[in-house]
């Protein structure tokens, strides 16, 4: 008979084995591999059964060995010492408590965390991004509270079908089977935080507490009896349903996690969060719970909230795809923040400008939660440089009139958490080698000195490892797809640790291009049979559940990996989680990747790789095109703008298959004498001593802080100080702007000068404007000026704030300046009058700017 529910019975510890419990409580360990041993040696078999999960281990280990355990002087000596580590762990100051001027708290929101495999609350990129987050502000002792949602069946669990067919299947968790805790209230009662929903219902959820190492998660789950059914399925699974149902899981996530913090601080005594940081778009319904906050509880009108929230709020965009964005229906938001659901003070129309795609090529009937989100946050930014850029470039009709380089989006380079993503062998070989590089993260230029044969067994270690398990798997798929056990003796000997191994894992939408390298299957099956330097790879992704395309890719590339000639050299592996992932960058010699670009927003996987001294052989997008430096790995050509799609794919994978061929696997298999591939070595060490300190996040996490953290909480406090009145007077002054914009207008612009200017001279410009009554103070004129091309575009502008000389006439006022002509060649200049207020966080804030009607006073010519 099959059970109707499912649940976990936690068992009883005998009082001498307690600190195992804190311990497990304490996620800490899931990158802490002292604690690891500790458990390991509870029960070794066990400990490999239950896949590493503490909770389960407890759950299933026999009371005969804890009374073992509990009577054992030398383990309970190791039991002690590893809790006593983790309260000094927990207690100490780091890094972030010798600053002066931080953020009392800064509330992190996410929609999914990959904290550890135990945890399953993740499915791919944004969700590994966010709980490497957490885990560094652990270490760094940054001030953070996580907010997310509790998924009761997280994200899917893959197999395949026996024609390579994606299947999907959520097992239900329990979240007492997990290292979670209720939050309760003082008198014992659960948290509960509730927000409105039409026709007078209310959505409420409980509140699990996930100890991150310093870092507490709150996790919302709506899965409580005071609900509905429909109700309790709101957190039933990671990006499930659609319409109403998502609608839903992000208002909880963003209304509810604002309450969920509330509570947790009013409890615990937590500092209040200055710094709201929303990981995406599907948090932004934050700022208006926020702005409900300020309305309702201090008496600020609407506009002046809408300051405060901005001020104290970060926005990171983590797609290039605008498919990637979360987009309702108007009428769907209109519904569920309308009607008797509408605040007074917090209008729907308001809420709706908010998410409105008003601006060129938008959308007028949807509601855009990515754009919500800017429009909330006076601090925005992408994962990568070139992201930025393309971010700037996607998002920049938020911000009409300015050029594209001036669009207030900013870049901070994602990074990874090396605890969670180095081989322990790694860290050990550094640890004897470097000590410096583990314990203060500096030095990273001795690595060049570290002997190449250890650093060679090490990676021999750590591939073996990966054939193994891969091996595993490989069976368990096999038998899974319905292969009997005399069909898959094969796999004893599929794969090879000694032979170059190549890695290729990530989600699987189409512009990741999964199957780029089956583009000539013939020359694929050649790389891999060759018999002097041959090549396996090793492959594993998810399709989302709706993606029939990619379902179809992933079927492509199991299909081509059954073939009897070629599966002992290419394999797909089912199932791809954060366990997998820490094998396949840990044990790959290469990580390929060749997305198109530029549509890879970071990639993180490749920094991983990187760590563990595995080289990248990847399209120059993300992270690798900012720091590519010819040898730390090899860039794939790519072909964007040169060509339609299917000569694009063609043209890279030739390039591809040549780097492979004719580089890549000769300087694996190209040894000395004593059998070292010392060139392939010396391009780990010159990649391990160059992108080490690049890629930590240590290095993320600290440019959040010095570069969007605290400057966001100096804002804050400016616009909450002496009652709001900061916010009350931006707000006016604002909205004083907002009415006045429309005339204003330069009316003349003039320029004298020689007649032939040369270089090192001063060209003067004279200007007319009119401020439609606002006052001088309230802008900024200035001449934008640089050399031109064909096109008389300015080229990277340099800019002049012109000074007011005197009035015209009718109002009006004349601004001079002098511009240098500091280099030869075609020049160019233009004026512009922009808003100008010191708490503005930049010239484009406010999206207004005032052109000339037509370029008038052009000097055109050449300098000499």
């Amino acid at each position: 008979m099959k059970a109707i529910r499912r649940f976990t019975v936690r068992t009883v510890l005998p009082e001498p084995l307690r600190p195992l419990e804190e311990l497990i409580l304490n996620l800490r360990w899931s990158w802490h591999h002292e604690t690891l041993d500790l458990f390991r040696e509870v029960d070794p078999a066990l400990w490999e059964k239950v896949r590493h999960d503490p909770v389960r281990l407890l759950g299933e280990i026999g009371p005969e060995r804890l009374e073992l355990l509990a009577g054992d002087r030398r383990f309970l000596r190791r039991l002690h010492d590893t809790a006593d580590d983790l309260r000094e762990y927990l207690t100490a100051p780091r890094w972030f408590q010798s600053l002066d001027d931080g953020p009392r708290a800064v509330a992190y929101f996410s929609p999914e965390y990959g904290i550890t495999a135990a945890l399953p609350q993740y499915s791919g990129g944004l969700g590994i991004l966010a709980g490497d987050h957490l885990k560094t502000a652990s270490d760094m002792g940054v001030p953070i509270i996580g907010v997310g949602l509790l998924y009761r069946h997280g994200y899917f669990s893959q197999s395949l079908s026996p024609d390579g067919w994606q299947l999907e299947r959520y097992p239900p968790i329990d979240p007492n089977g997990l290292p979670l805790t209720l939050l309760h209230e003082e008198n014992g009662d659960p948290v509960r935080v509730s927000i409105g929903l039409p026709h007078g219902h209310d959505l409420h959820a409980q509140v699990w507490l996930a100890r991150v190492g310093r870092v507490p998660q709150l996790l919302l789950d709506s899965d409580v009896e005071d609900n509905d059914q429909a109700a309790r399925d709101i957190t039933d699974r990671l990006y499930g349903g659609g319409g109403d149902h998502r609608l839903l899981q992000e208002m909880l996530l963003g209304i509810g996690g604002v309450r969920a913090i509330r509570a947790y601080c009013r409890i615990t005594g937590h500092p209040a969060p200055e710094v709201f940081h929303t990981n995406e778009g599907h948090a932004g319904f934050l700022g208006l719970e926020r702005i409900r906050e300020l309305v309702s509880e201090e008496g600020l009108g609407f506009e002046d909230a809408l300051e405060a929230t901005r001020a104290g709020t970060v926005f990171t965009t983590h797609t290039p795809v605008p498919a990637g964005i979360d987009r309702f229906p108007r009428e769907l938001v209109q519904r569920y923040f309308g009607g008797a659901n509408e605040e007074h003070d917090v209008p729907v129309e308001r809420i709706l400008e908010l998410g409105a795609e008003n601006y060129p090529d938008g959308d007028p009937t949807v509601f855009n939660m990515a754009v919500m989100g800017m429009r909330l946050a006076q601090r925005v930014n992408g994962v990568s440089t070139l992201h930025g850029e393309v971010s700037r470039e996607m998002f920049g009709g938020l911000w009409g009139g300015f050029d594209t380089a001036e669009v207030p989006i900013g870049s901070i380079t994602n990074g990874v958490h090396p605890g969670t993503w180095v081989g322990r062998e790694i860290l050990e070989l550094a640890a004897r080698e470097v000590p410096s590089v583990v314990e203060a993260g500096q030095g990273w230029e001795k690595v060049r000195d570290v002997p190449e044969r250890e650093m060679w067994q090490v990676r021999r270690i750590l591939r073996e490892r990966l054939v193994q398990d891969a091996r595993r798997r490989l069976r368990e798929s096999w038998r899974g797809r319905g292969a009997s056990e005399a069909e898959t003796t094969w796999i004893d000997e599929a794969l090879d640790p000694d032979v170059l191994t190549i890695g290729f894992a990530r989600r699987v939408p189409s512009y990741k291009r999964l199957t780029l390298m089956m583009s000539d299957p013939e020359r694929l099956r050649s790389i891999l049979l060759d018999p002097e330097r041959p090549v396996q790879i090793l492959i594993a992704g998810k399709a989302h559940p709706a993606d029939e395309g990619g379902k179809r890719l992933i079927q492509d590339i199991v299909r081509f990996a059954d073939a009897e000639d070629v599966r002992h050299r290419i394999v797909f592996l089912p199932d791809y989680d954060m366990a997998l992932g820490q094998l396949l960058v840990q044990g790959c010699d290469v990580w390929l990747n060749n997305p198109l670009r530029p549509l890879e927003a970071c990639g993180t996987s490749g920094m991983k790789a990187a760590l563990n001294g595995g080289l990248n052989l990847s399209v120059r997008d993300g992270w690798w095109d900012e720091w590519y430096d010819g040898q730390n790995g090899w860039a794939i050509p790519s072909a964007d703008g040169l060509a339609g799609p299917e000569r694009r794919d063609a043209l890279e994978a030739a390039a591809l298959y040549e780097l492979i061929e004719d580089h890549v696997s000769v300087m694996f298999y190209d040894r000395d004498a004593s059998g070292l591939p010392r060139r392939w070595l010396e391009m780990v060490k010159h990649t391990i001593a160059t992108l080490g300190p690049k890629v930590l996040a240590t290095r993320m996490l600290r440019d959040y802080v010095t570069e969007y953290y605290t400057p966001a909480a100096s804002s804050a406090r400016a616009m909450s100080d002496d009652g709001y009145a900061g916010a009350r007077s931006l707000a006016a002054w604002k909205q004083r702007i907002l009415k006045g914009w429309p005339g204003v207008a330069v009316e003349h612009v003039e320029s004298h000068g020689e007649a032939s200017p040369h270089v090192g001279t001063r060209l003067e410009v004279r200007v007319v404007v009119d401020l439609n009554g606002l006052e001088p103070s309230d802008v900024a004129v200035e001449v934008a000026y640089g050399c031109v091309d064909d096109a008389d575009a300015i080229v990277d502008p340099s800019y002049l704030e012109l000074s007011c000389q005197e009035a015209v006439d009718d109002g009006r006022l004349r601004y001079t300046g002098e511009v240098p002509l500091a280099r030869s060649g075609a020049f160019g200049y233009s004026v512009r009058v922009v808003p100008r207020h010191p708490k503005l966080a930049n010239r484009a804030e406010m999206g207004l700017v005032a052109l000339p009607p037509v370029p008038q006073g052009m000097t055109n010519g050449n300098l000499r």
